[in-house]
């Protein structure tokens, strides 16, 4: 059963690393089947400390979206909210919070499907990355063949165990291909990417209407709807009667259009800061992937190095030092291997910026392909109307590590708790089955790896089931 998967096209996440089938399926029927814990680093705690830090548990909320709740119950600026990475929104996430707000007033905020536990107080303000990892626990329902017929739990284990195996023997234990996953472009519909290529080009107005009107992938027809109407009329206030309220930032977007028409910087910048960065990051992140998934297809080794290649020291928190990147030469190419194979190394791949190096040789030449291609070998990533949105670019680790892997089985349901998607059935373009095996994962993961693109190695499937 073959699909077409023009997501996978559009962010460059296409491929496998091994030549198997895959077990179809669905990811996140229920809200539970997607279960992340943040493996925190320590917080040094202190009684007069400033902020307030909190372990929060979240049950189907964008944590950008909770953010902007909590700041507006506590009667604070959003930037006073920080924590040290955005989880998958329909899922049960846990993760830690520094607040800058009174101790009390937070452990008295009450909001649906929030749990809030009080670890103390501390002088440290956490960001991005600033946290271990992550330890997941989810559900694949429906697992299939590739020709959609459902697959026994036995099959459908002995297919992950058999890919387990593949990934070990062609990669080394324990590895896979770090590709950035569907969450960070907006997996209903890529539009972060888009919008972070107008801006680099000093395109803000199809920037701003890119954001907020450009047709998605799978959408809800409301919310279409709205998307075309902008398309048609521009930004008007007719627009704001038919926007659905559940886009808040496209309604700030439009609201500051309408005070204020052409402002097209201005109402890019009434997206959060950190989403502003994610347009920039997003279109580095398909640089990345493009070049991984030509790497791939070149049959070069993406754990072990060629000639040319930068290979940078993986720390202990499984973290690439991007700042120690060395070029692979004849002489060193031994050393560096041998170092790779240990997990002390790994090579990288691009995500560019005005200083970015690309490798030399075959990898070289492929990176600067994937730049050509899309024609952003003219970018200069300076952004001089929101300066701290410019990049110099950096690398990132062609593969990354995964641990304390565990798979199991849980019962076949079919009830009113499985969400939309299941409800509606397998499409012609989908894999999988309501009668197929469910196969429950658990393992963690190093911050800034994404559990969806390591269950892609295993599902095979079209992007919009992870």
């Amino acid at each position: 059963m073959a699909f077409s998967d023009p997501l996978s096209n559009l962010i460059g996440l296409e491929g496998y690393a091994t030549d198997t089938k895959g077990i179809g399926g669905l990811l996140k029927s229920r809200v539970t089947d997607f279960r992340v814990e943040e493996i925190s680093t320590p917080l040094h705690l202190e009684p007069r400390g400033r902020f307030t830090v909190a372990k929060i548990t979240l049950t189907n909320w964008e944590t950008n979206r909770f953010c902007t709740n909590l700041a507006r119950t506590l009667k604070i600026p959003r930037n006073r909210i920080f924590f040290a990475g955005t989880k998958d929104k329909r899922a049960v996430t846990q993760q830690l919070f520094v607040i800058d707000a009174n101790q009390n007033k937070v452990a008295e905020v009450e909001m649906p499907d929030v749990e809030i536990e009080i670890l103390g107080r501390t002088h440290q303000k956490i960001g991005f990355g600033n946290h271990r990892g992550n330890r997941f626990t989810i559900v694949a329902r429906g697992c299939c063949h590739e020709d959609g017929t459902p697959m026994t739990e036995k099959e459908a284990l002995d297919e992950v165990e058999l890919i387990k195996m593949r990934l070990d023997e062609s990669l080394g234990s324990n590895l896979f291909p770090n590709w950035i996953g569907p969450q960070r472009f907006g997996s209903g519909r890529p539009v972060t990417a888009e919008v972070g290529k107008h801006i680099i080009a000093n395109r803000w107005k199809d920037a701003a209407m890119a954001y907020i009107s450009m047709q998605g992938i799978s959408e809800k027809e409301d919310v279409e709807e709205f998307r075309k109407f902008v398309r048609d009329n521009g930004p008007v206030q007719e627009a704001l009667e038919i926007i659905p309220q559940w886009l808040g930032f496209e309604k700030r977007m439009l609201e500051q259009l309408i005070k204020k028409p052409d402002d097209w910087v201005g109402a890019i910048l009434k997206l959060p800061n950190n989403l502003q960065l994610m347009t920039i990051h997003a279109l580095q992140s398909v640089v990345f992937n493009k070049s991984l998934n030509s790497r791939i297809n070149a049959k070069l080794p993406i754990s072990t190095p060629v000639i040319g290649d930068l290979v940078g020291r993986i720390d202990e928190k499984g973290q690439l030092d991007a700042s120690s990147c060395i070029m692979v030469e004849q002489r060193t190419l031994p050393r560096v291997e041998r170092n790779c194979v240990l997990g002390r190394l790994s090579p990288t791949g691009p995500l560019p910026g005005s200083e970015i190096s690309t490798c030399e040789g075959e990898s070289g030449d492929i990176e600067k392909q994937t730049i050509r291609d899309m024609e952003l070998e003219d970018a200069n990533w300076y952004i001089e109307r929101i300066p701290r949105l410019s990049t110099k670019g950096t690398r990132r680790a062609l593969v990354t590590s995964f641990g304390d892997f565990h798979v199991d089985t849980v019962p076949i349901v079919n009830d009113d708790t499985l969400g939309t998607k299941w409800q509606q059935g397998p499409g012609e373009n989908s894999r999988w089955h309501p009668e197929g095996a469910c196969v429950r994962f658990r393992f963690t993961l190093s911050s800034g790896s994404y559990a969806t693109t390591l269950l892609r190695e295993f599902m095979q499937c079209p992007l919009g089931q992870l």
